[in-house]
Protein backbone atom coordinates (compact mmCIF):
# COMPACT_ATOMS: atom_id res chain seq x y z
CA UNK A 1 0.00 0.00 0.00
CA UNK A 2 3.29 2.32 0.46
CA UNK A 3 4.35 1.56 -2.94
CA UNK A 4 1.01 4.09 -3.84
CA UNK A 5 2.65 6.90 -2.42
CA UNK A 6 6.19 5.81 -2.74
CA UNK A 7 6.97 3.50 -5.45
CA UNK A 8 10.56 3.07 -3.58
CA UNK A 9 9.06 2.07 -0.01
CA UNK A 10 10.47 -1.06 1.46
CA UNK A 11 9.38 -2.92 5.16
CA UNK A 12 12.09 -2.99 7.82
CA UNK A 13 12.38 -4.19 11.18
CA UNK A 14 15.12 -1.45 11.10
CA UNK A 15 13.27 1.89 11.85
CA UNK A 16 15.67 3.04 13.97
CA UNK A 17 18.69 2.76 11.67
CA UNK A 18 16.67 4.31 8.55
CA UNK A 19 16.24 7.38 11.49
CA UNK A 20 19.73 7.52 12.36
CA UNK A 21 21.03 7.03 8.72
CA UNK A 22 18.98 10.77 8.27
CA UNK A 23 20.26 11.96 11.06
CA UNK A 24 24.30 11.38 9.81
CA UNK A 25 22.85 13.00 7.12
CA UNK A 26 20.86 15.49 8.11
CA UNK A 27 24.02 16.99 10.52
CA UNK A 28 25.97 17.30 7.24
CA UNK A 29 23.12 19.35 5.42
CA UNK A 30 22.79 21.71 8.73
CA UNK A 31 26.60 22.53 7.67
CA UNK A 32 26.34 22.99 4.46
CA UNK A 33 23.73 26.05 5.70
CA UNK A 34 26.63 27.31 7.55
CA UNK A 35 27.17 29.14 4.17
CA UNK A 36 25.19 30.87 0.93
CA UNK A 37 27.28 27.83 -1.10
CA UNK A 38 25.21 25.26 -2.96
CA UNK A 39 24.88 21.56 -1.04
CA UNK A 40 26.79 20.02 -4.17
CA UNK A 41 29.36 22.41 -3.35
CA UNK A 42 30.37 22.31 -0.04
CA UNK A 43 30.13 18.68 0.03
CA UNK A 44 32.45 18.71 -3.21
CA UNK A 45 35.12 21.14 -1.35
CA UNK A 46 38.19 19.34 -0.42
CA UNK A 47 39.06 21.40 2.25
CA UNK A 48 36.21 20.81 4.24
CA UNK A 49 35.61 17.20 3.74
CA UNK A 50 37.74 15.87 6.61
CA UNK A 51 35.79 18.48 9.35
CA UNK A 52 32.66 16.58 7.32
CA UNK A 53 33.71 13.48 7.96
CA UNK A 54 34.52 13.87 11.60
CA UNK A 55 30.82 15.47 12.05
CA UNK A 56 28.83 12.43 10.78
CA UNK A 57 31.49 10.12 12.04
CA UNK A 58 30.39 11.76 15.76
CA UNK A 59 26.43 11.04 14.65
CA UNK A 60 27.83 7.42 13.92
CA UNK A 61 29.53 6.79 16.88
CA UNK A 62 26.60 8.00 19.12
CA UNK A 63 24.57 5.71 16.95
CA UNK A 64 26.97 2.80 17.49
CA UNK A 65 26.61 3.42 20.99
CA UNK A 66 23.01 3.01 21.27
CA UNK A 67 23.49 -0.17 18.99
CA UNK A 68 21.89 1.09 16.20
CA UNK A 69 23.14 0.09 12.87
CA UNK A 70 22.43 3.33 9.85
CA UNK A 71 20.99 2.58 7.33
CA UNK A 72 21.58 3.56 3.78
CA UNK A 73 19.20 5.87 1.58
CA UNK A 74 18.72 7.71 -1.88
CA UNK A 75 22.42 7.06 -2.63
CA UNK A 76 23.56 7.90 0.93
CA UNK A 77 25.76 5.10 2.59
CA UNK A 78 26.39 5.58 6.29
CA UNK A 79 28.70 3.11 6.62
CA UNK A 80 31.10 5.02 4.69
CA UNK A 81 31.49 7.22 7.77
CA UNK A 82 32.22 4.04 9.95
CA UNK A 83 35.23 3.80 12.09
CA UNK A 84 38.24 1.91 10.34
CA UNK A 85 36.66 2.95 6.93
CA UNK A 86 39.16 3.68 4.32
CA UNK A 87 39.67 7.02 2.71
CA UNK A 88 38.50 5.98 -0.16
CA UNK A 89 35.54 4.90 0.40
CA UNK A 90 34.67 7.84 2.01
CA UNK A 91 35.68 10.13 -0.57
CA UNK A 92 33.67 7.64 -2.89
CA UNK A 93 30.37 8.27 -0.98
CA UNK A 94 31.11 12.15 -0.95
CA UNK A 95 31.35 12.05 -4.27
CA UNK A 96 27.94 10.08 -5.31
CA UNK A 97 26.31 12.76 -2.16
CA UNK A 98 28.13 15.39 -4.80
CA UNK A 99 26.42 13.87 -7.63
CA UNK A 100 23.01 13.10 -6.37
CA UNK A 101 22.62 16.72 -5.39
CA UNK A 102 24.22 18.17 -8.33
CA UNK A 103 21.16 16.26 -10.28
CA UNK A 104 18.61 17.98 -7.87
CA UNK A 105 16.49 20.60 -8.72
CA UNK A 106 17.17 22.05 -4.86
CA UNK A 107 20.47 23.33 -4.62
CA UNK A 108 20.14 24.15 -1.01
CA UNK A 109 18.66 22.67 1.73
CA UNK A 110 15.39 24.02 3.85
CA UNK A 111 17.35 25.14 6.69
CA UNK A 112 19.35 26.98 4.17
CA UNK A 113 16.40 28.79 3.51
CA UNK A 114 15.00 28.91 6.63
CA UNK A 115 17.84 30.57 7.49
CA UNK A 116 18.98 32.82 4.63
CA UNK A 117 15.24 33.68 3.16
CA UNK A 118 12.59 33.12 5.47
CA UNK A 119 14.86 34.39 8.48
CA UNK A 120 13.16 31.44 10.51
CA UNK A 121 14.50 29.14 13.34
CA UNK A 122 15.31 25.91 11.65
CA UNK A 123 14.70 22.53 13.87
CA UNK A 124 18.13 22.49 14.72
CA UNK A 125 16.68 21.42 18.12
CA UNK A 126 14.25 18.56 17.50
CA UNK A 127 16.93 17.01 14.61
CA UNK A 128 20.32 17.77 15.54
CA UNK A 129 20.33 19.18 19.67
CA UNK A 130 19.22 15.36 20.21
CA UNK A 131 22.23 13.54 19.04
CA UNK A 132 24.81 15.48 21.46
CA UNK A 133 22.23 14.67 24.31
CA UNK A 134 22.35 11.20 23.20
CA UNK A 135 25.78 11.30 22.96
CA UNK A 136 26.18 12.64 27.07
CA UNK A 137 24.08 10.16 28.28
CA UNK A 138 26.11 7.54 26.70
CA UNK A 139 29.49 8.49 26.58
CA UNK A 140 30.68 10.04 23.55
CA UNK A 141 31.74 13.13 23.08
CA UNK A 142 30.04 15.02 20.23
CA UNK A 143 31.96 18.51 20.32
CA UNK A 144 31.33 19.15 16.49
CA UNK A 145 27.75 18.45 16.26
CA UNK A 146 27.25 20.41 19.49
CA UNK A 147 29.45 23.86 18.24
CA UNK A 148 27.74 23.12 14.98
CA UNK A 149 24.00 23.53 16.71
CA UNK A 150 25.58 26.72 18.46
CA UNK A 151 26.78 28.16 15.19
CA UNK A 152 23.02 27.59 13.85
CA UNK A 153 21.30 29.42 16.53
CA UNK A 154 24.13 32.44 16.40
CA UNK A 155 22.43 32.93 12.89
CA UNK A 156 19.00 32.74 13.86
CA UNK A 157 19.92 35.30 15.72
CA UNK A 158 21.11 37.41 13.34
CA UNK A 159 24.96 37.37 15.12
CA UNK A 160 26.58 35.14 12.85
CA UNK A 161 26.07 35.37 9.11
CA UNK A 162 26.48 32.63 6.47
CA UNK A 163 29.42 32.64 5.52
CA UNK A 164 32.46 29.74 4.57
CA UNK A 165 34.91 30.69 7.80
CA UNK A 166 32.21 29.43 9.81
CA UNK A 167 33.09 25.86 8.03
CA UNK A 168 36.57 26.89 8.71
CA UNK A 169 35.84 27.52 12.27
CA UNK A 170 34.01 24.11 12.79
CA UNK A 171 37.11 22.16 11.27
CA UNK A 172 39.54 23.85 14.13
CA UNK A 173 37.16 22.84 16.66
CA UNK A 174 39.52 20.34 18.76
CA UNK A 175 37.78 16.42 18.74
Amino acid sequence: MMRQFEERAVLTDNIWGYLWGKLIYGTLLFATALTNDSIADVLADQAHRPMLTRLAQEVGQVAKAADIRPEAFDGFNPAAFAPGTSMDEVARSFDEMVAHNRRSTKSHSGIWRDLAVRKRKTEVDAQILPIAEAGRRLGVPTPLVSRLVEMIHEIEEGRRPLDNANLDELAGVPA
